[in-house]
This record gives structure tokens, sequence and C-alpha cells, in this order.
């Protein structure tokens, strides 16, 4: 009878203690006012991504430089993306001192050690793992006309942001090809 006595005021006070802690689940990432399309001109949502790498990327701490991040499938999307992939992260005119381009990807970093041993130029860019889709959504770019898995995966989605974290130039690319020289077209413009 104590032992039930015990464990009852137990679950009596965490119960009490989680309701009057203020504790409260935490916020699901919400897609912009208005969707993707009015991404330009507002400023880029911060967030933190971890690198394939294991470092952690801050998208407010690269102001200062101009920015390209692409959304896309992934592992999964083989050979488009892997292509995109590897021509975005080996192009010296979109990763050097002004400008740093991302890949942002819904996959596991296991996934990638595989295929970085298959195609070994999917390791020279950054590749960042948005495992809760939470910046996908923030971006809304998991349903848009690119995606493949509609609300499941990005794309093949290019977002550029100036030196001062404003949004300047959004692409979603059903074609699937390698937006190099587009992207620095954009680029020189800002």
């Amino acid at each position: 009878m104590k032992f039930k006595l015990m464990l009852a005021a137990l679950i009596v006070f965490f119960a009490g203690f989680m309701l009057f802690s203020g504790s409260k689940s935490p916020e699901k990432p919400k897609p912009p006012v208005g969707g993707f399309d009015s991404l330009k001109g507002k400023p880029a949502m911060d967030f933190t991504l971890m690198t394939y790498d294991g470092k952690a990327f801050n998208l407010s701490q690269q102001k200062g430089k101009k920015v390209v991040l692409f959304f896309n499938e992934g592992i999964m999307c083989y050979p488009a993306c892997w292509n995109q992939i590897a021509a975005l992260g080996t192009d010296k005119r979109l990763n050097n001192e002004q400008v740093t381009s991302a890949n942002i990807v819904v996959d596991a970093k296991t996934q990638w050690d595989e295929a970085i041993k298959k195609m070994p130029q999917l390791g020279k860019g950054i590749i960042l793992f948005d495992k809760g889709k939470s910046v996908s959504i923030q971006y809304d770019v998991l349903s848009l006309e690119s995606s493949m898995h509609k609300g499941g995966m990005p794309g093949h989605t290019y977002i550029i942001i100036d030196r001062n974290g404003i949004i300047r130039y959004t692409l979603d690319d059903p074609k699937m090809g390698i937006q190099n020289e587009a992207l620095i077209k954009e680029l020189s413009k800002i």
C-alpha cells in the first residue's frame, strides 16, 4: 500500500511540475506567409544545420558574404542531384571569400558516406543535413514543382542571399539542370 501511495505521489508531483514549469513542446516550423514565391526581398530566416564534416553551419554567421542555398532531393536523386551538388561544390566562382554555396538535404549522414565513396566530388562542397525538414519547411521548398516527393522532400530549388542577409533570387528548377551560370549571373547583380 505504501508503494502505491508513493508512486501516486510521484506521478502527481511530476505532472504538476510539467504543468507549472512552463514546459512547452517546441514550436513546429511554419512556411513563410505567402509561400516560396514571397521570399524575394525579405530577410533570410536564420538556421543552424550540421555539415557533412560535423561542424555547425549558421546562416547568420555568413553575413558579409553572398550565399547560395541549394535545396535538393539528395542521395535518392541519382544522377541529377548528384551532378548538381558536385557542380555547385567544385565551382570556385561559387565557393570563395565572397560567396558560400551550400547543399541542403534531408538525408542521413551515413547515406552520404557511401555516396562520397562512389563520387568523391560530392564531398567537395558544403552538405547540410536538414534531418527534421525544419529549414525546408521554413523556406517552403517541400511542395514546389521540382519535387518528385511533394511534401516529403525538396526538389531542385536555389536561393541567393545578399551580404546583408536579404533573399535576392529564387529558382525552382523542375528540369533539374546544372544552374551555375544562371547563379553566377544573378550573383553579379548584387
